[in-house]
């Protein structure tokens, strides 16, 4: 590998997420609230997504993603619904703990997913988001996490704005709650 290479997951910037899928996503609210001081997570119940595709097939994907912010990190807990095959039921039915994958936000998923496939990632899966905006999972050689490259709408970089601030006034009360409505946070 040169060190071109090796310098394509930097030029996409930092990090934006760290993102789990327990066996028991109450316990792990418990514990980033309670344990680690995390909060308040915002629940996004049923998540809309649509033409979500796992390794090649599409899929129905019911899931759910309760989102808090750790200073300028984004920590996600997801849990799926439905028993479908899916990233995150290949995760639980491994045995597998820890991260689940990270988030880069990149302009271009098209040429984003061309370099990674290039460093022998591969996608195995890729949903669009209600309201605009796509995301694609890649799976990498080696021990790492799956990467997530996501092309964000601006209606939701609003809304995790909202929620980052939301986190930097959070008095403990309230941990897991539902997001509020649009006009609250979308100015």
């Amino acid at each position: 590998m040169n060190a071109e290479t090796m310098l394509i997951p930097q030029r996409y910037g930092a990090i934006r997420q760290l993102a789990f899928v327990p066996r028991d996503f109450d316990a792990a609210i418990e514990f980033w609230t309670k344990t680690m001081g995390v909060g308040p997570f915002f629940y996004l119940e049923h998540i809309p997504l649509e033409d979500v595709i796992y390794k090649g097939k599409q899929i129905e994907y019911d899931c759910s993603a309760a989102i808090a912010y750790w200073g300028d990190m984004e920590i996600e807990i997801l849990r799926q619904h439905n028993p479908g095959p899916s990233i995150l039921t290949d995760w639980i039915e491994k045995g597998r703990e820890g991260v689940h994958h990270v988030r880069l936000t990149v302009d271009d998923l098209e040429t984003a997913r061309q370099e990674f496939e290039g460093l022998g990632g591969t996608v195995i899966q890729s949903a669009r988001l209600p309201g605009g905006g796509e995301y694609i999972m890649m799976d990498m050689p080696g021990p790492a996490p799956t990467i997530e490259l996501s092309v964000l709408h601006p209606r939701f970089i609003r809304l995790w704005e909202y929620m980052k601030r939301a986190s930097q006034q959070w008095d403990g009360s309230d941990p897991l709650r539902p997001v509020p409505p649009e006009d609250q946070w979308a100015s």
